[in-house]
């Protein structure tokens, strides 16, 4: 696959993961404490985003690196279903535990 292509895919997932979050490019940009314009310049594909820039994007859109750059939809949303089930009681995570134990049997 050619860098181009390579580097639109990556910043068509980003552009998907700010709008999800209802960020704009300039609040995407203020969280990470970059300008605007790499924001834009990554989102079109015309810039390839550095490592440290990499690590404050999945941070602030909470997703993971290979997700970014590969795709890998599975670990997006193992990502999504860990944030959902964190936030349940410590008796329905449990209950949520029995089911996947009886699934998996």
């Amino acid at each position: 696959m050619g860098d181009e292509k390579l580097l639109k895919q990556v910043g068509a997932r980003i552009n998907a993961c700010r709008k999800e979050l209802h960020l704009t490019q300039e609040a995407l940009a203020e969280r990470m404490e970059v300008s605007v314009q790499m924001i834009s310049n990554v989102e079109l594909g015309k810039k390839a985003i550095r490592p440290e820039n990499l690590v404050k994007l999945c941070n602030v859109l909470n997703v993971s690196a290979d997700y970014i750059l590969r795709g890998n939809r599975a670990d997006f949303e193992a990502v999504g279903f860990m944030k959902k089930y964190t936030q349940l009681s410590v008796e329905n995570q449990k209950l949520i535990e029995r089911l996947v134990e009886n699934l998996m049997q």
